[in-house]
């Protein structure tokens, strides 16, 4: 009975009962060993064809998956098609496949070794080029049912891959979107006028120095963890037990770092590529941040929001940045330099705010559809585990 359990999933469709086997991969499929893939031949072939994730017969590109161990499929019907192995990272001319010709139902064989993927890595062997050996692979455990509940789970899977897809491809709409208009609701170099404005808004756009609507703001902690600790990223703004795994903090003891009150900026003031990242706190009263990170916020006549998507996506900024590098590996972007670039924005605060409100509202829906896709991708996850003995 134990046995049986064990050959079981927690979770199965009405009408199916019954153990399932367990059998070496080796013995439910055929396996092509060697078999590197190059984009000519695939072009000429017309049999099957790699996609970064997947692999499909209907269509070809040049975005190869590198990542060894990385699981395939192409589709040939319930009984024939491939599963396939990128047996070893990138190498020149192709990939080097293992294909997997199974005797099972091909989507059924796809989605459960897309479940055993981080075990499917462990077989790497060697140096240099990692690979997964035949003999490794062909030893592989699993466990598939009847015919008919193989196509119902392999459809099933199917299907919410596709509803992930489909989740994906919005979301990096959304993504392009937004960044075309950050490229098209700023001035371009040397203009007075963004190419898109809301129609309520004329007139040339001025040039500010940054410093004349610019506040530094100076005070730093007297005792270790006054306020929580804070980490400013390109990713945004966190707090450091959320940002750090095992929830630690980056310093033993924190006192003297700068205070940033909800709604002041913060930045790190070097960087080794020539980006910087503005973020603004709002996700506490107050936090702390090394002194490496200068705090500032602004006046009456300049939107935060508004100058923040200027500093972090626009060309002033980043062409300024440039010129900041004087030898060495790194650049330094103090705020007294900082407050010496001079911006081209807007003259009124409404236009400001309106620009700052678009962006927010679309960062807001990017940020919706991302949660939503993480939690697909999450209880996609939960089946796989569930839905597999």
């Amino acid at each position: 009975m134990d046995k049986e359990k064990r050959k079981t999933p927690k979770l199965r469709f009405p009408g199916f009962t019954g153990a399932w086997e367990q059998r070496k991969l080796g013995d439910v499929t055929s396996i092509i060993k060697g078999k590197q893939i190059n984009k000519s031949e695939l072009a000429d072939t017309g049999r099957y064809y790699v996609l970064n994730g997947g692999m499909t017969p209907s269509g070809y590109t040049d975005s190869f998956n590198t990542k060894a161990g990385t699981i395939s499929i192409s589709e040939g019907g319930n009984s024939c098609g491939f599963v396939a192995f990128n047996a070893s990272d990138f190498w020149s001319g192709g990939h080097n496949y293992t294909l997997l010709q199974p005797a099972l139902n091909t989507k059924y064989l796809y989605q459960y070794l897309k479940g055993q993927e981080s075990n499917i890595m462990a077989l790497r062997v060697g140096s240099g080029l990692p690979n997964i050996q035949k003999n490794r692979l062909s030893d592989v455990c699993i466990s598939f049912p009847g015919r008919d509940e193989q196509e119902k789970i392999g459809m099933c899977l199917g299907n919410l891959d596709n509803l992930i897809t489909l989740h994906q491809r919005k979301l990096d709409l959304l993504k392009e979107y937004k960044k075309g208009m950050l490229q098209k609701m700023f001035p371009r170099d040397g203009e007075t006028e963004p190419e898109i404005r809301f129609p309520e808004f004329t007139g040339a756009w001025e040039q500010r120095k940054l410093g004349d609507n610019i506040i530094e703001y100076r005070e730093v902690t007297t005792r270790n963890n006054q306020y929580p600790a804070l980490t400013s990223s390109r990713r945004g703004i966190f707090l450091q037990t959320d940002y750090f795994d095992g929830h630690q903090i980056a310093s033993a003891d924190n006192t003297g770092y700068n205070i940033v009150p909800y709604g002041y900026f913060t930045y790190r003031h070097m960087s080794d590529d020539e980006i910087f990242y503005f973020n603004i706190n709002d996700i506490v009263e107050n936090g702390i941040v090394s002194t490496l990170y200068p705090v500032f916020t602004t006046d009456e006549n300049l939107d935060s929001r508004y100058l923040q998507y200027q500093l972090n996506h626009g060309q002033e900024f980043a062409k300024y940045a440039v010129l900041q590098k004087q030898g060495g590996s790194r650049t330094y972007m103090y705020l007294s330099k900082l407050k010496q670039l001079t911006l081209t924005m807007p003259k009124t605060v409404d236009e400001q705010r309106k620009i700052s409100g678009f962006f927010m509202e679309l960062d807001n829906l990017i940020t919706l559809h991302q949660r939503k896709l993480d939690l697909m991708n999450e209880y996609k996850k939960g089946l796989l585990q569930q839905m597999f003995a």
